[in-house]
């Protein structure tokens, strides 16, 4: 039970709050957002809190822990000996020192370096001195971290088209963690992409995972999406309150109702919106902005 709702439930029972109190860790104690809460949409921490921390690291993770989020979003690509990595771009340039540790390698494509290489990169200091030696996660590691500390994760396969079979790799790499079992898959763990085909293709090798494809589909074309993905995640500009309306029409393939999760939602003002349009998730890089907004 999520802190949240633990204190909800010890409401007017002095000894039962005190008793949370003292026993929360010091990670926990912000209060945790409830994930199957209906107060308000559910908040993803965007690449971890990249808001307050480098994206996509462990230490982005950890910021959204301490925060009290149990949603984590990142994305995955595949390197040159074929391990998988969390990373954004296509390229290691902008959120490492990869251009001044190899200067010859350019344009320095993730699929272009070894996990060796990559696990030699400094993932922080462009963010801040703070983070300086801050390393690129594989994907076991990632889900090491959030194993321990309880998190959820939505994962995004990033210009899947670029590493052809991705997408058994990584389901494959997520059973061997205890990330396809039932708890994890009826509440903990998403698949997203921008490539309708490769959120296709998970749903096809694993009927059982909850997907999600990133853009906004005309609303004639939704029934055809419902066939294999549970979620339609367009931008907020996109999240309008007819769309979500017409989004929540349909069941995806789970035999759910469908549902819409954002993004990039970072100021109040946007968020109170997209909750206002009736959205089920916002993901955002400053994820308590997002909830204070929403109050969820």
């Amino acid at each position: 039970m999520s802190m949240r709702r633990a204190v909800a439930a010890a409401t007017g029972v002095l000894l039962g709050m005190s008793a949370l109190t003292l026993t929360a860790s010091p990670a926990h104690a912000a209060a945790r957002q409830d994930s199957t809460s209906d107060s308000g949409p559910v908040t993803v921490a965007h690449r971890g809190a990249s808001g307050y921390a480098p994206e996509n690291t462990l230490a982005a993770v950890k910021k959204a822990d301490k925060l009290g989020f149990d949603w984590v979003e990142n994305d995955v690509q595949r390197t040159k000996d074929g391990e998988l990595v969390v990373m954004h771009d296509t390229t290691l340039a902008r959120t490492t020192n990869a251009e001044t540790l190899y200067p010859k390698r350019s344009p320095w494509n993730v699929a272009d370096f070894t996990a060796k290489e990559i696990a030699r990169l400094d993932a922080g200091s462009w963010f801040s001195d703070d983070y300086k030696g801050e390393k690129v996660p594989t994907l076991d590691q990632y889900l090491k971290y959030i194993s321990k500390t309880g998190q959820n994760l939505l994962l995004e396969h990033k210009s899947p088209e670029l590493y052809p079979g991705i997408e058994q790799q990584t389901l494959r790499e997520l059973r061997s963690r205890g990330w396809l079992d039932r708890s994890h898959l009826s509440k903990r763990l998403i698949i997203q992409s921008f490539n309708a085909t490769s959120v296709r293709a998970t749903h096809t090798l694993d009927p059982h995972v909850k997907t999600g494809f990133l853009g906004n589909p005309k609303v004639s074309e939704l029934d055809s999406y419902a066939q294999f993905t549970d979620q339609i995640n367009p931008t907020h500009s996109a999240a309008t309150k007819d769309y979500v309306d017409e989004v929540h029409k349909r069941k995806g393939p789970l035999g759910k109702r469908m549902q819409v999760f954002t993004w990039t939602v970072n100021d109040a003002s946007t968020a109170r919106s997209v909750d206002k349009a009736g959205v089920d998730g916002i993901i955002s890089n400053f994820p308590d902005v997002v909830r204070d907004a929403t109050h969820s």
